[in-house]
C-alpha cells in the first residue's frame, strides 16, 4: 500500500484549522482582550487550514515515491553490499 504521508497530515491540519476558524468566529469580545485585540484562533485556524489544504493537494497531485529496495538501483546496491558483508539474515 503506497499511502503518501501528506494526505493524512493535510486532513488533520485541515480539520483542526477549520475548527479553530469556527471557534475564532464564534468567540466573544472578552477573549480578544487577553490577546491584545487579535483573534488568535481565527488567524491560526486560517494558517492551519491553508497548510492542510496545500499538503492534501500536493499529496493528491504527487505520487508515492517509496519503492522496494529491489526495484531501485540504489536499493539493489545496498542489498548487494549488505549481502557481501553478511548483514542479511
Amino acid at each position: 500500500m503506497r499511502l503518501d504521508i501528506r494526505l493524512p497530515i493535510g486532513l488533520m491540519f485541515g480539520i483542526l484549522g477549520g475548527l479553530l476558524v469556527i471557534v475564532g468566529l464564534l468567540s466573544s469580545g472578552s477573549a480578544l482582550q487577553h490577546s491584545l485585540g487579535i483573534n488568535v484562533n481565527l488567524w491560526w485556524g486560517i494558517v492551519m487550514f491553508v497548510f492542510g489544504a496545500l499538503m492534501f493537494i500536493f499529496g493528491r497531485r504527487g505520487n508515492a515515491t517509496a519503492r522496494l529496495a529491489e526495484e531501485s538501483r540504489e536499493g539493489g546496491k545496498v542489498e548487494a553490499m549488505e549481502h557481501e558483508q553478511g548483514l542479511e539474515k
